[in-house]
């Protein structure tokens, strides 16, 4: 009885330790596969929450985006806006300065006395100047607008160097200066209009912080480039600001008494030479005088034939008399032109569009001599289309001259596709009074 009821106890426990295993491999199984399922859980959970932050930042990217395109938009609308805004307030600035011009020539008629014509004379300098600014800003603008694009071709250096040889000669006889400017006969490849504001401004620069000596231009060629040098007996440039002088409203010598820039000269130098791809060099040596060099390619064509200028002053200067009917929209121009063309003996009809002008011509006893028209006239009429008409209605083709404030290639194309003679606000006198004797000839 004993034995048995040990082999049974030994028996159970067996069982009891074969069940043991069995419960502990079950509870593993058990354990691992709770495991499993809260891992795929977490899993899935992660994977929403990761879905949620990766909409909620495209919405936010797509907010930046059209916060971006937004402010692209009114940067762009602001750009054009002051674009549009400066040239036209250059335009109309350059009207009233146009009738001052022409009224200070009348005015200067009239002077006797030599400090009458002391004052004209400074009045004319401050004229200039304004005009000159105006032209630099509406240069600027126009260059930042994008909307001024260089037109290249091939012409001779001289085209462009000559007409600033005698536009400068004046200028620096009246200041005791010695003006030298070497001829070429080197045919490059840029945009003349361009390229004569880059030297323009560099030779007036060189004139006016160049108190004694002079100034030289020279040409030297470089492989495949000329070296257009601009050299002035100045100040000279210090080291430190040789940078500086080519940002806008920046001047070298500040504290030069009598000088009159606006430190935007070498501002414009310097876009244009970017736009044509010249580079510009400056050397210096304090007290010794400065050397700016502008690279220019040379070209390989041959420049077209040039068109001869029509030599105004081979016919006699003599416009007493004629019979001048004057197109013009802005009263205080007009005025200003009457005044002037008065002055000069003409019998002055005017009119503010070609349908008056075509009214004008039945109460006046003879047709117009010569038409002369602003090209921008009002309900966007243009000059040539009120020249036609009056032309019509005389029956011939009378002599005519657009007037304007645009500076512009399509205003150039304007009056070259009309084949007319073409005058730019603020008008010169003695240049419009040659244009007039030649029309008349």
């Amino acid at each position: 009885m004993t034995l048995y009821a040990s082999e049974n106890t030994d028996d159970l426990k067996r069982q009891i330790e074969k069940l043991e295993k069995i419960n502990r491999a079950l509870m593993s199984r058990v354990e691992r596969s709770v495991d499993s399922q809260f891992n795929a859980f977490s899993l899935f959970e992660t994977a929403i929450a990761l879905d949620h932050q990766v909409r909620r930042r495209t919405q936010e990217l797509q907010q930046a985006m059209r916060s971006i395109e937004k402010a692209k938009r009114q940067a762009e609308a602001a750009s054009s806006l002051k674009t549009t805004f400066v040239t036209s307030v250059g335009h109309d600035l350059l009207q009233p300065l146009n009738a001052a011009r022409l009224a200070l020539s009348a005015l200067s008629e009239l002077q006797t006395g030599t400090e009458g014509g002391v004052l004209t004379e400074q009045v004319d300098r401050c004229l200039m100047t304004l005009e000159d600014l105006i032209r630099t800003l509406l240069d600027l603008s126009k260059l930042d607008a994008g909307v001024m694009q260089p037109e290249f071709r091939s012409f001779e250096l001289n085209d462009v160097m000559e007409p600033l040889a005698r536009e400068f000669d004046h200028f620096a006889q009246k200041r005791g200066l010695k003006l030298r400017i070497f001829a070429t006969r080197r045919t490059v490849r840029s945009d003349p209009s361009m390229l004569r504001r880059i030297l323009q401004n560099l030779l007036a620069n060189a004139l006016r912080y160049t108190a004694h000596g002079g100034v030289l231009v020279g040409v030297r060629r470089r492989g495949d480039n000329v070296l257009v040098q601009v050299c002035d007996t100045g100040p000279g440039i210090p080291d430190d600001r040789r940078e500086a002088i080519f940002q806008e409203f920046q001047r070298a010598h500040s504290d030069i008494p009598g000088q009159t820039g606006f430190g935007l000269g070498l501002a414009i130098v310097r876009r244009f030479a970017h736009v044509l791809g010249h580079p510009v060099s400056l050397a210096s040596r304090v007290g010794r005088g400065s050397t700016f060099s502008v690279l220019i390619p040379l070209s390989s064509e041959a420049p077209p034939p040039p068109v001869p200028a029509p030599q105004f002053r081979a016919f006699p200067n003599r416009i007493a008399g004629a019979k001048i009917l004057l197109i013009e929209n802005e009263p205080a121009v007009s005025e200003a032109m009457i005044l002037l063309l008065e002055r000069w003996g003409c019998d002055v009809a005017v009119a503010t569009s070609g349908a008056e002008a075509v009214e004008k011509l039945r109460a006046l006893a003879n047709p117009p001599q010569i038409i002369i028209a602003d090209l921008h006239l009002n309900n966007g009429e243009l000059g040539p289309q009120a020249i036609q008409a009056v032309r019509r209605a005389c029956g011939k083709d009378a002599p005519a001259l657009l007037v304007t404030a645009d500076h512009s290639s399509r205003a150039e194309d304007e009056a070259r596709r009309n084949k007319l003679e073409m005058l730019h606000k603020p008008v010169r006198p003695a240049e419009l009074r040659s244009l007039l004797s030649f029309l008349l000839n």
